[in-house]
C-alpha cells in the first residue's frame, strides 16, 4: 500500500484530500509543509495547527533562527511514514492536524509584532484547535503565552531550555529572547509555583520560584526521576511547553545562537517528552533552530521530532 501510494502521492500540501492519515510522497520531492500535513487557513473541524512565526530580531547572539520554520518543515518530510517510535498510536490518524502557515509581519517594525503573534495564535485557539509553533526566537513565547493565559488563566510552563531566561527586564517596549519568562511571570500569564525548566545550565540566581531541573540533575538522577519531579510540579493544571533546541547538546544540535555544552543528549529529549504523556498539554512551541550554524541539518531534524512530539502530546488523551 505504502509503494503503490509513493508511485501517486505528490503536492499533499496542498492536494490531500483526507486530513487524517500518514503520508508516503516522495521525502525529497513536493511542496513542503509540515509532516505532509495540508496547507489551511480553515480551522473548522481542525484538531491541532502547525504555525511558523519566522521571527529573530530579539537575539542576544547569532542571528538566523528565522529560517528555522522552513527548515523544519523541509526535515519533517522524514517522519510522515510511520507512527512516531515509542508512542504506542498515531496521532496523524487520531487528530486533524493542518500546517496554518507562518505569520505575516513587517520585518522592519518589530514594536507591532509581539500584539501580532498574540492575536495570530488567539485566532487558532478560538477556533478551537492547539497551536503548535515553530520559531524564531524565544522571544516569541512571550505573546504566545499572552494568548493562552488570556483564555485559559495562569498557565503551568515546561521550559526546556539551556538559559533560564528570567534576567531581569522590567522595559515593557525591549523585545529579547532572554527575558521572556521574566516578563510571562510578572505579567501573571505564568504561575511559577506549577512550573519547570530543564536543562538549564548557565547562571542566574533569579529564577523567579520556577523550580531548575538543571542539565547535571538529569543525567545524574536519570530520565523516570526527571519526570516524577516535573509531573509533581505542574500536577493536572493546564499546560504549556516551550523547547528552546539549546536545550540538546551542541553535539546533537549545533545550529542555535547561544549554544552551551553540557546538555542533554537528544535520547534525553525524547525519554522525557514521552514520559510526559497523559499531561495536560494545550499548545507547545520549539524556538531557536539556527539553520545556517548546522550544514547537517541536524538541528532541524531535532526541532521536528520534537514538534511531533507536540502533537502526540496533544492526541495523547483522544487516541
Amino acid at each position: 500500500m505504502a509503494l503503490e501510494d509513493a508511485k501517486t502521492q505528490v503536492d499533499q500540501a496542498f492536494t490531500r484530500a483526507d486530513p487524517r492519515g500518514l503520508s508516503y510522497e516522495n521525502a525529497f520531492g513536493g511542496a513542503t509543509s509540515f509532516l505532509r500535513r495540508r496547507y489551511s487557513k480553515d480551522l473548522a473541524g481542525v484538531d491541532v495547527a502547525v504555525t511558523g512565526i519566522p521571527f529573530d530580531q530579539a537575539v542576544t547572539h547569532r542571528p538566523g533562527a528565522r529560517f528555522g520554520p522552513r527548515a523544519i518543515r523541509e526535515a519533517s518530510a522524514l517522519q510522515p511514514y510511520d507512527p512516531p517510535y515509542g508512542w504506542g498510536y498515531d496521532p496523524l490518524s487520531v487528530l486533524h492536524v493542518v500546517d496554518y502557515g507562518d505569520m505575516a509581519f513587517d520585518y522592519a517594525n518589530t514594536r507591532e509584532v509581539p500584539d501580532r503573534i498574540e492575536a495570530h495564535i488567539g485566532a487558532i485557539m478560538d477556533a478551537g484547535a492547539a497551536p503548535v509553533t515553530l520559531g524564531g526566537d524565544h522571544f516569541i513565547t512571550l505573546p504566545i503565552l499572552r494568548a493562552v493565559a488570556a483564555r485559559q488563566g495562569p498557565v503551568a510552563l515546561i521550559q526546556f531550555d539551556a538559559h533560564s531566561d528570567t534576567w531581569v527586564d522590567d522595559d515593557p517596549d525591549r523585545i529579547d529572547h532572554g527575558t521572556f519568562l521574566y516578563k510571562a511571570i510578572r505579567e501573571g500569564v505564568v504561575d511559577p509555583a506549577a512550573s519547570v525548566s530543564v536543562g538549564i545550565r548557565t547562571e542566574n540566581p533569579d529564577t523567579l520560584g520556577v523550580t531548575i531541573l538543571d542539565a547535571p540533575s538529569v543525567h545524574q538522577d536519570g530520565v523516570e526521576a526527571t519526570l516524577s519531579r516535573i509531573r509533581a510540579v505542574i500536577g493536572d493544571r493546564p499546560a504549556y511547553l516551550t523547547f528552546d533546541i539549546d536545550a540538546l547538546d551542541p553535539a546533537f544540535a549545533p545550529g542555535t545562537g547561544t549554544p552551551v555544552w553540557g546538555g542533554l543528549a537528544s535520547w534525553q529529549a525524547a525519554a522525557l517528552l514521552r514520559g510526559l504523556a497523559g499531561t495536560r498539554l494545550i499548545g507547545g512551541d520549539v524556538v531557536e533552530v539556527s539553520p545556517p550554524y548546522d550544514t547537517t541539518g541536524a538541528t532541524a531534524i531535532a526541532g521536528a521530532h520534537v514538534a511531533m512530539d507536540l502533537i502526540a502530546l496533544l492526541g495523547w488523551s483522544r487516541r
